[in-house]
């Protein structure tokens, strides 16, 4: 897979990372070089987890454990049956490691009972109290004394869900724990990854990914039965989601009481003692090991994650090593192919292979190879910025050379970078909301959330008559924005409650020359480059609904993630407000209810106003890094 393009399901596309199979010549080399064993390992409670053991036949040296903790099976399964490469990239196989994968407690080979996101247990005062910390500790703790061979250090990494699992081994970590990379892993369910931003649910996503994962597994199994649904009779995503009606016909219709997380979720519509109890950002303190945070700038799923993950390290280990690496990728578009292009844009150069060979191996080999002394020469941040296509390094992020700069939001469809003055005209701009007839998330709408939507062309977007769209004139010189996206929007609606999406666009010149990966012109295109939700209704807090006052003004402000983005002179900044984003965003009614239990009736049309006059500016507030 030389680059990711199109619109490939997220589904489909981990698999392809995750549980590749590589050409035979990889696999003979594992069969050549490594010997598998098999292991029960036994936790704390009693409780054993399958892992998977390869060990170099050379026994001449020692070498460091790379552990992967997964939820998704270590296949293949069997003494004989071989993996067909090892550890995150093929020069850890050809360097010399052992290589454990395990299932973790609950997951197909595995004894115990699964938990999502199993919460933190800080204080633990029996061996029956456990998680998933705990878990890689015995886990470490087993291997470096029973596997011949090691060398006593240990590294742990893994993507999505087993990057959280790699999070979740960094804390209490095992003293031989000393490297760790959490990529795209999950740091918190209800404020940002995966199934909700800012309270908004995904519903495409999660529906897709729970209809496969959230069956239960009362026994260990090899294998899984397939439940994912295939539309037949809705193959558009649109229509099926639409015709879905309110959430509680995904139960009703497709579920039947038989994904239990579903419905967890569902009787948890704020962010409560339950959502709380699964952040694992406040726990990461008196962090050891070394941490390599890795995601991708455009990853759909969790975005939130990796950056998140950095920061609540960062603020609380001062003295640890932690490092963030932000690349133009896909959720876990790193880890596999060369990552020259994605969607319709080309990089112009390797980006994943790059990381691979350049950053993530040396990183664990240094550390886990280089003994007490090694050397941990690691830039603070490495990122990739789009638009240049060019790697940059800083010693902060965001960097401190990064300047405060306000988009505002001005008369007559204009993003000025001044605060505006007094207007004849009205101070606002509105359109009307309608839940029938939501806006798409992206043009061709897949009945899943599109892995590659957060680069698509908008225009499709900015034509309909409920899409707010304010842009610059061509831009005079380059214009490079980096870190969090701070939105503040002053905004009224004729309902009770509503949802706010924000999209920052990048517009190609019309003239502009260049094409996309498929040949297609790239004149005119209006290139997402970061685009997000909130549910009104938390404005105030996730954990403090509120309905809004119909045709009240009111300020709504939340945090877009980070972006190292440069908008070429010639281009032009765009920013678009709409109040649906279907179906990648489940429908807001409009009303102030459960949106788990809505009615049809409670659906209804809003009037949405976004007030622009100087005593209630609307604005982005952004990070310029002069050039």
């Amino acid at each position: 897979m030389s680059s990711v393009r199109s619109r490939v399901p997220l589904a489909a596309l981990a698999a392809l990372l995750l549980l590749a199979v590589p050409a035979a010549a990889e696999e003979d080399y594992v069969k050549a070089h490594y010997t598998k064993y098999e292991f029960l390992i036994p936790m704390r409670d009693g409780v054993r987890l399958f892992t998977a053991v390869y060990v170099p036949k050379d026994r001449s040296l020692t070498y460091p454990i790379m552990l992967n903790r997964t939820p998704y099976g270590v296949a293949p399964y069997g003494a004989d049956a071989y993996r067909s490469e090892l550890g995150p990239s093929p020069p850890f196989s050809r360097d010399g490691f052992v290589f454990a994968y395990q299932d973790v407690r609950g997951r197909y080979m595995s004894e115990g009972e699964y938990v999502n996101v199993r919460p933190v247990r800080p204080i633990k005062t029996d061996a029956a109290e456990i998680d998933e910390s705990s878990d890689a500790y015995d886990t470490i703790d087993w291997l470096v004394k029973n596997v011949g061979g090691n060398n006593g250090r240990v590294g742990q990494w893994g993507i999505s869900y087993p990057g959280f699992y790699t999070t979740m081994g960094m804390i209490g970590a095992h003293p031989a724990l000393k490297a760790s990379s959490p990529q795209a892993p999950i740091a918190d369910w209800f404020a940002g990854d995966d199934w909700h931003h800012n309270g908004a649910l995904f519903l495409a996503h999660a529906f897709n990914f729970m209809s496969g994962f959230g069956h239960p597994r009362p026994e260990p199994v090899k294998r899984y039965a397939t439940h994912s649904y295939m539309y037949n009779d809705k193959p558009d995503g649109y229509a099926f989601f639409l015709d879905l009606g309110p959430l509680s016909n995904v139960d009703a219709r497709y579920f039947k009481g038989d994904v239990a997380f579903w419905n967890e979720m569902m009787g948890h519509p704020n962010y409560d003692d339950w959502w709380k109890a699964r952040d694992v950002r406040p726990h990461l303190k008196d962090v050891k090991p070394a941490v390599l945070n890795v995601g991708g700038w455009y990853d759909a799923e969790n975005l939130f994650g990796p950056l998140e993950t950095y920061r609540a390290v960062e603020a609380a280990n001062p003295g640890t090593t932690n490092v963030l690496v932000m690349g133009p990728w896909l959720h876990g578009g790193w880890a596999g192919g060369d990552g020259a292009a994605l969607g319709p844009i080309a990089f112009n150069s390797d980006t994943a292979a790059y990381y691979r060979e350049n950053i993530e191996f040396p990183f664990f080999r240094s550390i886990l190879k280089g003994g007490d002394q090694d050397s941990r020469h690691f830039p603070e941040a490495r990122v990739f910025e789009t638009g240049t296509n060019q790697w940059r390094e800083f010693d902060a992020w965001p960097p401190e050379a990064a300047k405060p700069k306000s988009l505002f939001l001005a008369a007559g469809g204009r993003v000025s970078f001044s605060p505006p003055e007094p207007d004849a005209g009205p101070p606002y701009d509105e359109y009307v909301s309608d839940p029938a007839k939501p806006v798409p998330f992206i043009d061709a709408i897949s009945n899943r959330m599109t892995a590659d939507y957060m680069i698509q062309d908008q225009r499709f977007a900015a034509r309909r008559p409920d899409v707010l769209v304010y842009q610059t004139e061509p831009l005079a010189e380059d214009l490079t924005l980096v870190g969090p996206i701070q939105v503040k929007l002053n905004v009224s609606t004729s309902g009770t409650d509503s949802d706010w999406i924000v999209k920052l666009v990048d517009v190609f010149p019309d003239d502009f020359a260049g094409k996309t990966v498929d040949d297609e012109p790239l004149a005119s295109f209006q290139g997402l480059v970061r685009g997000d939700v909130i549910r009104g209704r938390f404005r105030d807090g996730l954990s403090n609904p509120q309905p809004f006052q119909p045709g009240q003004p009111t300020a709504v402000n939340f945090t877009m993630r980070d972006v190292a983005h440069t908008f070429r002179s010639g281009h032009r900044v765009m920013v678009q407000i709409q109040s649906t984003w279907f179906p990648l965003v489940d429908r807001n009614p409009q009303k102030f209810v459960d949106i788990a239990a809505a009615a049809p009736e409670d659906f209804q049309k809003a009037v949405q106003r976004v007030f622009r006059d100087a005593s209630a500016p609307s604005r982005l507030e952004v990070l310029e890094l002069p050039r």
